[in-house]
């Protein structure tokens, strides 16, 4: 697989912020925590123990979240793309096969997949999510190719698992109106038969 100009010169300056040591502590943290998408399964894990109204969807977004990580990791063993060389990187990693970004892949598996279960996960796992795509480029262990694919991939993955995952609509076991109003458009009044008094 050739990379291209635009590859090289995007992963070139984002490894340069790296240089900065703030920058590079907050990259390696996001990178260890991302590891075999620990944080998002270990998120996963606390969500469906406190939300209990919606606790399978949590532990199925869960398991998507790692079936999706699965599958790039088998995807790098069939396309085999080196690692980047130029710079030296500022974390080790897990292998040494670089397409997709297995961070990237479980990063957009569980925004999509958490992010439908409640409110909260839709506002806070996607800059979590986005920032660990990016400490990816930080370290310097992956092309931006790399890290759009394996975004893409969790993404599709997860749209794949959402019907199982399901996001319920009537919390509390509460079940759809038979007649359902459109809203400004209250029901009218019910009828009663018989003479009046």
């Amino acid at each position: 697989m050739r990379y291209s100009d635009a590859d090289h010169r995007l992963l070139s300056a984002l490894r340069d912020c790296g240089a900065q040591p703030r920058v590079a502590a907050v990259a390696r943290a996001f990178s260890l925590a991302g590891e075999h998408g620990a944080v998002w399964l270990a998120g996963g894990a606390l969500a469906a123990a406190v939300d209990r109204e919606r606790r399978a969807g949590w532990l199925r977004g869960a398991v998507v979240v790692a079936g999706a990580h699965l599958i790039s990791m088998g995807v790098k063993r069939v396309v085999r793309r080196p690692r980047p060389t130029a710079r030296e990187p500022l974390v080790r990693t897990a292998g040494r096969h670089s397409f997709p970004s297995s961070h990237a892949t479980s990063a957009a598996a569980a925004t999509v997949a958490y992010g439908a279960l409640r409110p909260a996960g839709a506002r806070l796992v996607p800059p979590l999510a986005a920032a660990m795509c990016v400490s990816r480029l930080v370290v310097g262990v992956h092309y931006p190719s790399d890290v759009l694919a394996g975004a893409l991939l969790g993404a599709a993955t997860a749209r794949l698992g959402a019907g199982w995952v399901g996001s319920p609509q009537f919390p509390g076991g509460s079940q759809p109106l038979s007649n359902p109003q459109p809203p400004g458009h209250p029901r009218p009044p019910l009828r009663t038969t018989g003479a009046p008094a």
